[in-house]
């Protein structure tokens, strides 16, 4: 009976372990979805629109990431 429960438990760890995983990997889908938009729409923004916003054209993917990934891309 103890043989029996440790498969069970160890089968329901990986089961775990695989939506944990598959869970993260819709998460960076997500987050890179968000990050492509983001840019996009910041490209669209004339110069004028982008100094009202305090940004330029050579800071909109830092802009982004920390936006979207909340810390500073090391370049």
């Amino acid at each position: 009976m103890i043989i029996a429960s440790n498969a069970l438990i160890r089968r329901s760890g990986h089961a775990n372990g695989a939506a944990a995983l598959i869970g993260n990997v819709a998460q960076a889908v997500a987050r890179r979805r968000a990050y492509r938009k983001t840019v996009n729409e910041l490209s669209q923004l004339t110069a004028r629109e982008l100094a009202d916003l305090g940004l330029s054209r050579g800071n909109i993917r830092a802009t982004a990431y920390d936006s979207v990934y909340g810390t500073r891309q090391e370049a």
